[in-house]
């Protein structure tokens, strides 16, 4: 049992069967109602060739902050930025005296990780709604509200209030992917489903929608 891989547990009484995912960042995730160790144990060895495989294909999905000894690489509109680490009172990443530069106080990973995002944030807050109002003049769809945050799992929603909220991580992707994004989530306010009519709308103002989709697949969100 000791070459298992490290995983969290939920248990969730109301399940019938117990569930292996993988989170963005690789972690092994098992739901299941009440059941022994040994038989959540038993699944994990006999799914371990699609877990070592999933694995695999997160970690080459691009997206993911890379840190090096004095300077970090981040993805940035599709392009993979060098950034340099400067030792600061203040915690910051902008673009600064030509060259991108992250300010910190503290070496800490998942400080680091936290500036970037709100770098992410600041920076969509700039750009989206200018694009988004760009499309739906053209595409005569107005959303009723705007919002802007990280998530783990879609890069934009739209609700049936006709809100739409985009993933602040779409800074990550090059800008005719990132429009193929704001198309989709317009699309959804005359579409509320993903059938034919929907495919439609989004192939007049994308017709490479189709491979704007897969390489969607190759970030990180």
């Amino acid at each position: 049992m000791g070459l298992l891989p490290t995983y969290k547990h939920i248990i969730n009484p109301r399940l019938k069967n117990i569930y292996l995912s993988l989170s963005s960042d690789g972690e092994l995730i098992v739901k299941s109602p009440r059941v022994s160790l040994e038989r959540i144990e038993k699944l994990i060895i006999s799914k371990s060739n699609w877990i070592n495989k999933t694995k695999e294909k997160i970690a080459e999905k691009k997206g993911k902050p890379e840190f090096l000894e004095s300077s970090i690489n981040i993805y940035y509109l599709g392009k993979t930025i060098n950034v340099i680490l400067k030792e600061s009172s203040r915690d910051k990443l902008d673009f600064l005296e030509s060259e991108f530069t992250l300010l910190y106080s503290c070496r800490d990973l998942e400080k680091l990780h936290r500036t970037i995002d709100r770098f992410y944030l600041t920076r969509a807050k700039q750009t989206l709604p200018v694009m988004i109002e760009k499309w739906s003049n053209i595409m005569s769809l107005k959303p009723t509200k705007m919002k802007f945050r990280k998530t783990r799992t879609q890069w934009g929603s739209c609700n049936s209030k006709n809100e739409i909220q985009l993933n602040t991580s779409l800074m990550k992707l090059p800008p005719r992917l990132i429009e193929y994004v704001v198309i989709h989530e317009l699309s959804h306010i005359r579409h509320k489903h993903h059938q034919k009519s929907f495919w439609e709308e989004v192939g007049k103002h994308c017709p490479d929608f189709k491979v704007c989709r897969k390489e969607l697949k190759e970030f990180s969100v």
